[in-house]
């Protein structure tokens, strides 16, 4: 196995010069596997098999075995059944928030901190997890991790449901969010793995009934999720599919010499050395990539404002509204239109405004094209902290605060979008472990800044407690601007080849 799987351009150029002009050749192959190999138009878009110089690919353009050439259908059936998933994995970090109080009643607990810690210890699991199913997925493939990390999550709502102690409670939130995290981290690379890089066109109520019943229903919704998931669900990651087809090759022909298109000219590592340095990917790609450890920094910040507001939003709606601790669940209905309108809005602008980008820079596509959205929906983000943190602390009509969520949802979604993207449209071959890069910091941002929540509200009150939020974001609304001049300089200037 080879250190690392390079981007299918550069498995293309490689197989050519392999095959008209031999093994020295392979010194010409580019250094920077980021990025894309210039090629004409009619050389092949994926590496295929060469028997005579022992090279294991593709069998011709249209191999029904790769996944890029999988049906419409079968695509979208499985990323729609991945994005239910990643619907329902994060819903479990905060659906649990209204009903604290009730368990904490239950197993006699007062303590404000380790109350909070129940809620937030499932983002340490979303912390911890993708810096070793992400590297994992590279080596092994995207189905057999994905399938065994979702069914963790599944199985250890049954711990959370069955709880005696708050002790129990919290550990089994936890491997719940390992295992909840898979979805959220492969999901990048699975996008990247069925549709080509450069193809750029393409809360609830719980009435009286016990807190018990939230993991109920988050291990009958996430089981039937992953059941569907296991019907449709085949490895996508290219690699892993060559590696097994050169196995199958080598032994039905008896020969030893074969080789995948995806080893060629690199290293020859153990699977153990692999292993290594898979695991340690997620971290390289903070200290020697730039971009990644900025759009981190950037979104963890983000993350961490969004569970701020979930610090206040039970408190406040049972407390000053008079709500029941169940019915404060409709609180969060603002932040959730504001999601869902988010993700509308660059559903239907994203490409189009890509394309034509693409279009006026002589059809080139550059992925910090990604980025200029970015600017409006930063400055939309302060407005919901001004509106709710005032609106609440003098007690206005309670439907006032909740409109007030709206636009922090919808400009979290026009910041997140982008940046997922743009790291898999910027490593395509470290899609997954970018991904947990990404996933990994915000999550334990997430997880630890709103212990501080609580007492900062106490001091400075709701008012000012979400206007310091509110100015802290105005600080960082010139950031996507940063990212959309200098980008491309930061990002050529520290290129990735790990």
């Amino acid at each position: 196995m080879g250190e690392e799987e390079p981007n299918t351009s550069s498995a293309n150029s490689t197989l050519e010069e392999l095959s008209f002009e031999k093994q020295s050749s392979l010194e010409k192959q580019p250094s920077n596997l980021d990025e894309p190999t210039k090629q004409p138009t009619n050389q092949p878009l994926y590496p295929e098999t060469d028997l005579s110089q022992g090279i294991i690919g593709w069998e011709g353009q249209d191999d029904p075995e790769n996944p890029q050439n999988f049906p419409d259908s079968k695509k979208w059936i499985l990323l729609g059944l991945i994005s239910a998933f990643t619907l329902v994995s994060p819903l479990a970090s905060s659906m649990f928030s209204p009903a604290v109080v009730y368990m904490g009643e239950q197993f006699g607990e007062t303590n404000e901190i380790i109350l909070a810690l129940s809620v937030s210890i499932y983002l340490i699991g979303y912390t911890f997890g993708p810096l070793f199913l992400a590297p994992l997925s590279e080596i092994y493939g995207r189905r057999v991790v994905l399938s065994v990390a979702n069914w963790f999550f599944v199985v250890w709502q049954i711990g959370c449901a069955l709880s005696k102690n708050i002790e129990t409670l919290i550990v089994c939130r936890l491997f719940a969010g390992i295992g909840g995290s898979a979805c959220i981290t492969l999901g990048a690379g699975v996008v990247a793995d069925l549709f080509h890089e450069r193809l750029v066109e393409k809360r609830l109520r719980f009435g009286e009934v016990s807190w018990q019943w939230i993991f109920w229903l988050l291990l009958i919704v996430g089981g039937a999720m992953q059941l569907g998931i296991e019907v449709f669900n085949k490895e996508t990651y290219a690699p892993v599919i060559i590696k097994w087809k050169v196995a199958k090759m080598a032994k039905e022909l008896g020969r030893t010499d074969l080789e995948s298109v995806y080893d060629v000219g690199k290293e020859k590592l153990s699977p153990g050395q692999v292993l290594k340095r898979s695991l340690l990917r997620p971290a390289l790609l903070l200290v020697k990539s730039p971009i990644v450890a900025f759009l981190c920094i950037y979104m963890s910040f983000v993350y961490g404002l969004l569970y701020l507001f979930f610090t206040t939003i039970s408190d406040v709606f049972t407390s000053t509204y008079g709500f029941s601790v169940g019915l404060s669940g409709l609180a969060y209905l603002g932040i959730g239109l504001g999601f869902a309108c988010g993700l509308f809005i660059m559903a239907i602008t994203n490409d189009k405004i890509v394309s034509k980008m693409t279009a006026n820079n002589g059809g080139k596509f550059e992925p910090e094209m990604r980025m200029p959205t970015m600017i409006i929906f930063a400055c939309i983000i302060p407005i919901s902290f001004f509106w709710y943190g005032w609106t609440a602390d003098k007690h206005v009509f309670w439907i006032v605060p909740i409109i007030g969520m709206f636009p922090f949802g919808v400009g979290m979604m026009g910041v997140f979008i982008p940046i997922q993207t743009y790291v898999i449209d910027c490593y395509p071959a470290y899609a997954a472990s970018a991904n947990a890069a990404l996933t990994a910091t915000r999550s334990l941002v997430g997880a630890l800044l709103p212990l501080a929540g609580t007492p900062m509200f106490d001091s400075l009150g709701l008012g000012w407690g979400n206007s310091l939020l509110g100015f802290i974001a105005l600080v960082f609304v010139p950031v996507p601007i940063i990212f959309v001049k200098y980008g491309k300089t930061i990002r050529e200037k520290w290129p990735i080849n790990l």
